[in-house]
């Protein structure tokens, strides 16, 4: 009896280990899908309250020939949210994932926010990588129409949370709406588009987009060394001396703009879209 109980302490003492082991592990803050097959890696990583979804038909045309990891981040589009997100903790899970799964040299494909983790992952990790594609994305938003940007330390962002945690459905889904307008020209995939906004965490949609916001990649672009496909919404071409200005420290850019349409690129000018990845992912 004395041995029996002995071990069920010893058990019970094990349990309660894993459970605070695991009790203090964070879960990844993304949602991973993976498909196709093939000893390339592609990473593709979506832009701001998007799904993994966005990149459906992009990952169709390499899943033959390519390992396609899809990420969702937490908060977006109906994945449950998690803590309190930041820009860079979302780059260090990113790259801990690539590490802790073995992802041999990946090509890293990001849209809009996406696009700056892209430019993030390859300025901090320069090594992970063997290649970036950045989809209409600048290393600092901001710095756009305010050249003399600077990004602030311990910025307070619960100014903007409140805002958006404040409207109501009706209301967040009417700015959303409205939004589309300056981001999409293909009306079919306005719905959608607004369908993964009004899924997604209100908190986290206020935090990220205040975070993104006050990021400054410029500086740091020098360190990347893989070779680097920057796509570009048409009306960038208005602004193209800022636009190559924010590129300048990035030696391996190769930048293109669209003939056609506003942000989505992948959506509005498809077939300049994939005829750019195809010359470029051989």
């Amino acid at each position: 009896m004395q041995t029996k109980i002995k071990f069920l302490l010893i058990l019970l003492v094990f349990s309660l280990l894993c459970l605070n082991l695991f009790a203090q592990t964070p879960a990844q803050p993304f949602k991973v899908e993976v498909s196709g097959k093939g000893k390339q890696a592609i990473v593709f990583i979506p832009g701001f309250a998007c799904s993994g979804d966005v990149w459906k038909d992009t990952r169709a045309l390499y899943e033959p020939t390519h390992t396609c990891y899809t990420l969702t981040m937490a908060g977006f589009a109906g994945v449950p949210a998690q803590g309190t997100p930041s820009f860079k903790n979302w780059e260090a899970a990113i790259a801990n994932y690539i590490q802790a799964n073995h992802i041999e040299k990946p090509i890293i494909i990001g849209h809009s926010m996406g696009g700056g983790l892209a430019l993030a992952l390859a300025a901090d990790y320069p090594d992970m990588m063997s290649k970036i594609v950045v989809v209409d994305a600048l290393p600092c938003l901001a710095a756009l129409m305010n050249p003399s940007f600077q990004s602030k330390e311990n910025n307070d962002c619960s100014p903007i949370v409140t805002q958006m945690t404040s409207m109501s459905n009706e209301q967040f889904a009417q700015m959303q709406q409205m939004s589309m307008k300056r981001l999409v020209t293909d009306t079919t995939k306005s719905s959608l588009i607004v369908s993964w906004s009004v899924q997604s965490d209100r908190t986290t949609f206020g935090q990220i987009y205040c975070d993104f916001y006050n990021t400054d990649l410029r500086n740091k672009l020098t360190n990347i060394k893989c070779p680097s496909l920057i796509l570009l919404e048409a009306p960038f071409v208005s602004y193209k001396a800022s636009v190559e200005a924010q590129y300048k420290e990035l030696k391996t850019a190769q930048l293109a703009y669209a003939n056609k349409g506003l942000h989505f690129i992948m959506y509005d000018d498809a077939a300049w879209y994939k005829e750019q990845l195809t010359a470029f992912i051989k």
